[in-house]
């Protein structure tokens, strides 16, 4: 099946738009910071024949894919192995920067990697499956109160004692190793009420997976660095798909939008402005139409930032 089949880039058009102000000069730089299949990094080469794409990814798969993908652009493109938060090395002086955050459609889509609760597979988990600890291995060496946490700090899941509990009990009989078996284990300790109100996996899934990945952390060090890495002038559009992302987005840049002038200050010193501009109006949503005809699209919130100053301290350092 050809690869535009299975993957469809979320709010292209938009983000187009708004990082295309940044890329007119030949030779500017895209950095597209979770560069997955490709699909939106396609369609910025094509509409934007002057740029040159950095494409970030910590998943192999998904980088072997991309550059098939992108083959035919040549020089134009470089890829990189990496976690986004290593951002800094490789955008200084982009003119535009591209996160799409989350799981990646080739993720969920086989199987075999553990990250949906719908399709049994082992317990894995890692975009990079080159490196670090497994979902499996996460439920077979946390503590009770350790996996308590990540399920109400990542998954805000409402029953994470339960779970922890009905987990911890499960294991003492066998290893819990693939998705299936942590389905059941979930699904038992839901009471029936709650069981109508969603599946009782996702949010315990959901957690797993920042927790594997680090994704929360790896995000509060990327975002900063990302817009520290910026030319004057230079966009940056982040796409995020549950609260807790984009809470950090919305943290990082309503903090690079405001003065720094001390309360009571009755002139805003050069140094005291602010570094960025908002291009967004909150966190703008896919239309209705996008959501219709594609699902992932639903629950994402997408914020931009232009930046409008450069920052004096780093350049007297």
């Amino acid at each position: 099946m050809d690869i535009r089949d299975i993957h469809t880039p979320v709010m292209l058009d938009r983000c187009v738009e708004l990082l295309a102000p940044a890329l007119q000069r030949d030779g500017a730089v895209l950095v597209d910071a979770t560069l997955g299949m490709g699909g939106h990094a396609e369609a910025f080469l094509e509409r934007l024949p002057q740029i040159r794409l950095i494409g970030l990814d910590r998943d192999t798969d998904a980088l072997r894919i991309a550059g098939e993908r992108l083959s035919r652009f040549g020089d134009r493109v470089t890829l990189v192995h990496t976690v986004y938060d290593a951002i800094g090395e490789h955008a200084a002086g982009a003119s535009g920067i591209l996160f799409d955050l989350g799981v990646s459609s080739l993720q969920l889509d086989e199987a075999e990697r553990g990250f949906a609760y719908a399709k049994d597979a082992p317990l894995d988990m890692r975009m990079d499956q080159t490196d670090g600890i497994t979902a499996a291995e996460v439920l077979a060496t946390y503590g009770e109160g350790r996996l308590r946490g990540i399920f109400e700090r990542y998954g805000e899941e409402k029953l994470a004692a339960r779970y922890a509990r009905a987990i911890i009990h499960a294991r003492q009989s066998e290893p819990v190793l693939r998705s299936g078996q942590l389905v059941e284990i979930l699904v038992a300790a839901t009471p029936a009420a709650v069981q109508r109100a969603g599946h009782p996996a996702k949010r315990v899934f959901q957690a797993l997976r920042i927790e594997v990945n680090a994704e929360l952390g790896v995000l509060a060090d990327a975002i900063p660095s990302a817009m520290g890495a910026l030319a004057l002038g230079g966009r940056i559009v982040v796409m995020s798909y549950q609260s807790l992302e984009d809470r950090l987005v919305k943290q990082a840049f309503a903090g690079a939008a405001a003065s720094t002038a001390p309360a009571g200050l009755p002139v805003e010193l050069p140094e005291h402005a602010p570094r960025f501009r908002l291009l967004t109006k909150g966190a703008e949503q896919a239309g209705d139409a996008e959501r219709a005809v594609n699902p992932r699209a639903i629950p994402v919130r997408l914020r931009a930032a232009e930046r409008v100053r450069d920052d004096q301290r780093s350049k007297v350092a």
